[in-house]
């Protein structure tokens, strides 16, 4: 992923949390050709001049992409078509769910070229596969199949191959006919779960829950409940 597509991405995104484009309901990543994203530009590292203080810099503004996803309060689908290596792993975990097919491959990559992950892996991957099966994966460069990637929980959904970014469209499709606010806040409360304890995450739900509670969504919800019809959210943005 290079540094302009990724500098235009995060723009997009917070433009969402800014408010700036409210009738975005969900956000839909899916790559252009035949793999979801195969990494960085090895090519272009190698022939900087001090390596290291550019690759940090293009990690940095790859990291500030990595935090709009998980920031931005809609959700975030990933559609993961062929190979999510290197930092396309690394987007495809930080993603709310993950479509995939049995063709689907990730592959930490890193070690291939001597580098240590960015875009989160090495936190993200322990939270959802559990730390020995991330130091597995991580040390060994494994390359996990899509049925594979299923059973670990890297990917949410497993559907056939020329499915994938169908089934991600209609997924984000379905979250932006829902209580967008309601959902925006679901996130927020997961993602800030990983660093806390029950005592400490506990008033946290209380306050969120209140505040959909007093939402245009949270209102339309109960009445809907109470007069026995489905939910129209689509006037509560």
């Amino acid at each position: 992923m290079d540094g302009p597509r990724t500098a235009s991405a995060t723009a997009l995104l917070q433009a969402i949390a800014d408010g700036g484009t409210s009738a975005v309901g969900a956000v839909v990543l899916f790559g252009a050709g035949t793999s979801f994203c195969t990494g960085g530009n090895v090519k272009g590292f190698g022939a900087a001049d001090d390596p290291g203080p550019y690759v940090s810099g293009v990690a940095r503004t790859f990291h500030d992409f990595i935090l709009a996803v998980t920031r931005v309060p809609v959700p975030v689908v990933a559609a993961v078509h062929g190979w999510a290596a290197g930092a396309g792993m690394s987007i495809a975990l930080a993603c709310d769910l993950v479509v995939g097919g049995p063709a689907t491959k990730f592959r930490p990559a890193y070690p291939a070229i001597g580098f240590t992950p960015d875009g989160g892996m090495s936190w993200l991957l322990p939270k959802i596969v559990g730390p020995i099966r991330a130091r597995d994966m991580l040390l060994t460069d494994a390359v996990v199949g899509g049925e594979e990637a299923e059973r670990l929980g890297l990917l949410s959904r497993l559907v056939p191959d020329d499915r994938v970014q169908a089934e991600a469209q209609l997924v984000a499709e379905q979250l932006a006919q829902g209580p967008t606010g309601a959902l925006g806040r679901i996130k927020r409360l997961a993602w800030e779960s990983a660093d806390r304890g029950l005592a400490e995450h506990l008033p946290h739900e209380a306050r969120s829950i209140g505040e959909s509670a007093a939402s245009p969504g949270g209102r339309e919800g109960v009445r809907a409940f109470a007069e026995r019809r489905p939910a129209d959210f689509s006037t509560t943005w």
